[in-house]
């Protein structure tokens, strides 16, 4: 893992790593030398009282502070900024890396498991690899200048010192196989507390509704418990290698002080000789126990590593071919050939096959599952068929680069998707080549600038998380601007209407009306009045295409499509998805509705 993580983030860091190696050797040698001024200032000063070393051996000591003090601070800043520069470059390679898997990834991967590995797992990653350069460069050199002073005084003394190291090896191999598979349990946890906060946050309104309040931070409250067990078993298992050392440690200093004692007292040792060996060794400690820690911060890292390896591994299901078809120009004609999809066991079309005129628009009309929304994905390539074949404009869409394909889409969803940033950068998304009047004609188009005066500051207005300072009709607005900015020459409007209240409605279908001209327009309805005027109705049902025509020819034959009206229109009346919200009668003025639940009663005996 640390292989992986040299060969492909740290190498190119490698001439400005050495200088901060080089300071790390100037650092850990310090403390050798240190060491090694307590043998003349107990032999030549405190015992034979040579005055005039006093000041020379305390000069060496002022310096030897000094010369770690500047090499510390030094090779931290160096370790620090490359540090940052590694885990944001790791981070943002995961990002891309993500964004490019297909809808099918993101089923199997909750936000809050990606934002966990995108932010918890490269911190820890970031952290851990600057503790072991450092441990490996600071630590290191300082444990065996250390040791060398030591091994310099008496080889039996350091040998004695060092006597318990042999019995660690097992026990500290348990401690970091433990300590491992802990981790791989904390980051888990912490992933699934991500995706509960996510999901907490962004159904806040539905958990007020329904007073789950409680319920949530009970289950919240769980998972905290289980990740605090987790972690403290992980702690445990890490502090255990440094405490170890600690007890093997002072194992070997008795040893030292009753073998050596014995020779100091006899005179054959001084004692400036056994302070520069009891300076050295406890120096030397340290650096020992730091190295400990770092087996056990390298395991907890390792988890993360693997984690992060793996998505940045995982194959790509969609891919632009290595030489793409040149995309079709004009305004393409749209068809599907015998496509059938699957996710997973669940078959979601069947052998579906149809066509969209260059020009017209198309509608497809069918219950929730029939599989209008899956055609939507199949003609982005969110994802490929199993068998079959999409064509815009006569080339396959696999033949075509991603970005050239979904550049001749403009999308409207009953979801309008807006940032927490401007209203002005959510309609430009990024472009610079949009001029004044162009923006402000979109603007026009889409009906925006019939609320810009009441925004505080207009244009530049931050919209809020995902549009909440915005009406649900204002957003639908500000993402048909944005389409008309696009100006592809096909558009694709799912359910683009139907969460909106009656006056917003005919605003936006407006704005949608001016949209669609001029391109090839495939549209999700349930609501029959907005697509009484399309030049195809395609009807679906169970992934499979039912019948299709225009809205008097599917009248006239009968069938689903059919029923459908009659149940809708009824007496100059019509339900909408089973719920009490006024529609266009059979004479095109708005009416009350009968009794609600018939439409969903009767797609429920379509379905069944």
């Amino acid at each position: 893992m640390l292989r992986w993580l040299w060969t492909n983030y740290l190498k190119k860091h490698a001439r400005i790593m050495g200088v901060a190696v080089f300071f790390m050797l100037i650092e850990g040698s310090m403390l050798g030398a240190l060491a090694k001024l307590m043998e003349p200032m107990f032999d030549q000063v405190f015992v034979a009282g040579d005055a005039g070393m006093l000041f020379w051996v305390g000069a060496l000591v002022v310096m030897t502070f000094v010369v770690r003090a500047v090499s510390s601070v030094i090779q931290k800043l160096i370790l620090t900024r490359v540090a940052l520069k590694t885990s944001a470059a790791l981070r943002m390679d995961l990002l891309d890396r993500i964004m490019l898997q297909d809808g099918a990834f993101h089923q199997i991967h909750p936000p809050g498991f990606l934002i966990q590995r995108v932010q918890g797992d490269v911190g820890a990653v970031g952290d851990v690899w600057r503790a072991i350069i450092t441990g490996a460069g600071r630590d290191l050199m300082g444990l065996i200048v250390l040791l060398g002073v030591a091994i310099s005084v008496d080889p039996v003394w350091a040998l004695l010192a060092c006597i318990g190291i042999p019995v660690l090896v097992l026990p500290a191999a348990m401690a970091q196989r433990f300590v491992r598979a802990q981790a791989r349990k904390s980051r888990d946890l912490g992933a699934t507390l991500a995706t509960r906060l996510d999901e907490v946050f962004h159904g806040i309104v539905q958990i007020k509704l329904n007073a789950l309040e409680r319920y949530q931070a009970s289950q919240y409250r769980s998972l905290t418990q289980r990740f605090i067990k987790t972690e403290s078993k992980t702690a445990f298992g890490a502090a255990t290698i440094p405490a170890m050392i600690d007890i093997i440690s002072g194992v070997g200093f008795m040893a030292v002080i009753l073998y050596g004692g014995s020779e100091i007292i006899s005179g054959e040792k001084t004692i400036g000789q056994f302070m520069t060996f009891f300076t050295a060794m406890g120096f030397a400690f340290d650096p020992m126990r730091r190295l400990g820690n770092i087996s056990g911060l390298w395991q907890a890292a390792a988890a993360s590593i693997e984690r992060v390896k793996e998505l940045l591994d995982a194959p790509l299901a969609l891919t632009s071919p290595d030489t793409p078809a040149v995309a079709p120009g004009g305004v393409p004609e749209i068809a599907i050939e015998g496509a059938s999809l699957s996710y997973g066991d669940t078959r979601v079309l069947d052998d579906v096959s149809l066509i969209a005129r260059p020009g017209e628009t198309t509608a497809l009309v069918g219950a929730s599952g029939a599989g209008k929304s899956s055609i939507f994905n199949l003609l982005t390539r969110l994802v490929d068929p199993q068998s079959g074949t999409v064509r815009i404009g006569g080339v396959p869409t696999i033949e075509m680069s991603l970005t050239d394909l979904r550049g001749l889409y403009s999308v409207v969803t009953q979801e309008a998707l807006l940032f927490d940033e401007t209203l002005r950068e959510n309609v430009l998304l990024g472009r610079t080549d949009v001029s004044d009047d162009r923006l402000q004609a979109a603007l026009d188009a889409a009906h925006v600038t019939d609320f810009l005066d009441k925004l505080p500051d207009g244009l530049d207005t931050h919209v809020g998380p995902r549009g909440s300072a915005l009406s649900g009709g204002q957003r639908q607005r500000v993402v048909i601007a944005r389409a008309l900015l696009r100006d592809t020459p096909v558009l694709l409007l799912d359910e683009a209407t139907s969460a909106l209240d009656a006056q917003s409605e005919k605003v936006v279908q407006t704005a949608l009306d001016r949209l669609s001209k001029g391109r090839t327009t495939l549209v999700i309805a349930h609501r029959l009045a907005t697509i009484r005027g399309a030049d195809k109705i395609v009807v679906m049902d169970r992934g499979k295409v039912m019948d299709s025509g225009t809205h008097e020819e599917l009248l006239e034959r009968g069938g689903i499509y059919a029923d459908l009206y009659r149940l809708q229109f009824k007496d100059g009346k019509t339900v909408i998805d089973g719920t009490m919200t006024p529609g266009f009668g059979g004479d095109g003025q708005r009416a009350e509705p009968p009794a609600p639940g018939l439409l969903t009663r009767l797609w429920t005996r379509l379905a069944g």
